[in-house]
């Protein structure tokens, strides 16, 4: 069975079989990822709002945790709500457009957050290695410009993988995930995927490996600095917040590294794995920034109870 994706896209469809189809536990998934999703976009939803209207947090830091706050709500929203679709309706399938615009924004918002928290890794750095330097280095422009620079490159690296994708055509419709990702899809092509691997492994290796890098330097300077920090106080309660955004690192960039630069082969067990990865760097990361990367932040707690009993400082800001 040849299925040309190209020129069907108007009728063409594919399944999406990653998850279970047990029904018991599709039930409890369905629960669980509803869980996930709904205390994810709240609390990162929560996070842009008390940045937005309190002006003590428009600063450099703040205008990361909010841009990476956005980022995760787009991420999460690319492919679970038509998890949960499937899972309720008891269908698996996705037209073949809808597939290629899923993986397109999956990896455009995917690799946002990875250059995201190298930014913010980046950040930290130079607020407390060049403290005296810090508004001059991380001015507002240098931050938009950080930014904008992000979503230029992440759009272009998902454009490049979709296009080479679209190229291909496929000998089934069964997707072994419970999204279009580029693994799951080269797996089922009738053509040789070796272009597409090259690439994945090139531009793959680029995105994910070089702000990892940059991430441990970042904090290998930043640590090496605490040590020579006076206080014993000081130095615990910033070994704290870097060990807490160090084992989100850890979470996120070792499942995505084995997702696209392991090789996998195709027996269940490891489309099982490769699954439970996908959902880690998928449902369980965005989940867990809110609070690891602003939630522990008495400034951010603050903004948020001030937001929630309604008293944002927009216009509090001009009277202090």
């Amino acid at each position: 069975l040849l299925l040309e994706g190209g020129n069907q896209t108007s009728t063409f469809e594919l399944l999406l079989c990653g998850l279970s189809d047990q029904a018991q536990q599709q039930h409890i998934l369905f629960l669980l990822f509803l869980w996930m999703y709904a205390v994810t976009v709240a609390g990162n939803l929560l996070i842009v709002l008390a940045i937005g209207t309190d002006t003590h947090l428009h600063t450099p830091m703040y205008f990361f945790l909010a841009s990476l706050s956005c980022t995760d709500i787009f991420f999460t929203s690319t492919t679970v709500p038509k998890a949960l679709v499937n899972i309720q309706t008891q269908s698996r399938s996705i037209s073949y457009a809808g597939c290629l615009a899923q993986l397109y924004f999956f990896l455009t918002f995917g690799d946002m957050d990875i250059f995201l928290l190298a930014v913010m890794a980046y950040d930290r750095y130079v607020a407390i290695c060049h403290p005296l330097h810090y508004m001059m280095i991380m001015s507002l422009h240098r931050c938009a410009v950080l930014v904008a620079a992000c979503w230029t490159l992440t759009s272009l690296v998902a454009m490049t993988h979709t296009f080479l994708i679209s190229r291909l055509s496929f000998c089934s419709k069964i997707i072994p995930d419970f999204f279009c990702d580029l693994g799951p899809l080269m797996k089922v092509s009738c053509f040789d995927t070796q272009v597409n691997e090259l690439v994945l492994l090139f531009l793959g290796g680029t995105v994910i490996l070089i702000p990892f890098m940059l991430i441990l330097v970042s904090y290998i300077r930043i640590v090496s600095a605490i040590l020579r920090a006076p206080s014993a106080q000081g130095r615990c309660k910033a070994f704290s917040t870097c060990g807490s955004h160090l084992v989100v690192v850890a979470l996120f960039f070792g499942t995505v590294i084995r997702a696209y630069l392991c090789p996998s082969s195709s027996s269940s067990s490891s489309v099982e794995e490769d699954t439970a990865a996908a959902v880690m760097y998928t449902v369980v990361t965005p989940l867990l920034n809110p609070f690891i990367y602003s939630l522990r932040n008495k400034d951010m707690k603050a903004a948020v109870v001030r937001l929630l009993k309604g008293r944002v400082s927009f216009s509090q800001g001009q009277g202090q």
